[in-house]
């Protein structure tokens, strides 16, 4: 007869085996939760279920309701953020084609992750949950405004763009890939004629761009 397995060499549970995994298993569930029930409907016990943890080890990593959305638009947000920084920091080319190279990047993340969904959060939720509409504006909204701020800027004082009222034209090159990330994440399933041509309205945003950045007397 076979010797029995001896119980220290029996495969770990799935919890002790991957420790290290575990927020961002959390993180991954919360994720869908919060896109499928908003924030104020989402419960903590259906994340951790779907993270296939204990409510009272999601509590080991994350106090409160709040602090795990906060973890979410870190997740998800913050690293594209910070992978466009260091774009802009490295490359010294045109401005036109450093801001062509974040807008389609930009687009391609809206188009093939779940980032779309974050912007449609915060937007639902920012009247009953104003501390969470602050952390999104500190964290990501004043991060992207200034990284868009400063390449402008960099393009007037090298004379490749006109002079524009800066604050504002950050905000209008904006707009368009916020419409594209709500339309994603909110009228895309419900609407017929197939989902939005995302790449198309970026390049199409591009032209007017060029156009309402050349300088004077600049080529067509």
């Amino acid at each position: 007869m076979p010797d029995e397995p001896h119980p220290l060499h029996e495969p770990a549970p799935r919890w002790r085996r991957r420790k290290e995994a575990r927020p961002q298993e959390i993180v991954a569930a919360a994720m869908d939760v919060f896109a499928e029930r908003g924030f104020a409907a989402a419960k903590l016990d259906e994340v951790a279920g779907r993270a296939g943890v204990s409510k009272g080890t999601l509590y080991l990593y994350f106090p409160n309701k709040e602090e795990l959305f906060k973890a979410v638009i870190r997740a998800a947000i913050l690293p594209n953020l910070e992978e466009a920084e260091r774009m802009l920091a490295a490359d010294d080319g045109p401005s036109f084609a450093l801001l062509e190279r974040l807008l389609t990047m930009v687009a391609e993340r809206v188009l093939t992750t779940r980032i779309a969904v974050v912007p449609k959060l915060v937007i639902a939720e920012a009247g009953n949950f104003p501390e969470l509409a602050a952390f999104y504006h500190r964290e990501v909204i004043s991060r992207g405004f200034a990284l868009l701020a400063g390449l402008l800027r960099r393009g007037i004082a090298r004379g490749e763009f006109r002079p524009v009222e800066v604050e504002h034209t950050v905000r209008l090159i904006v707009a368009p890939l916020l419409f594209g990330a709500i339309w994603r994440s909110s009228f895309e399933a419900a609407v017929e004629g197939g989902p939005l041509d995302l790449r198309g309205l970026v390049a199409a945003h591009l032209d007017h761009l060029r156009r309402a950045l050349r300088p004077e007397g600049g080529p067509s």
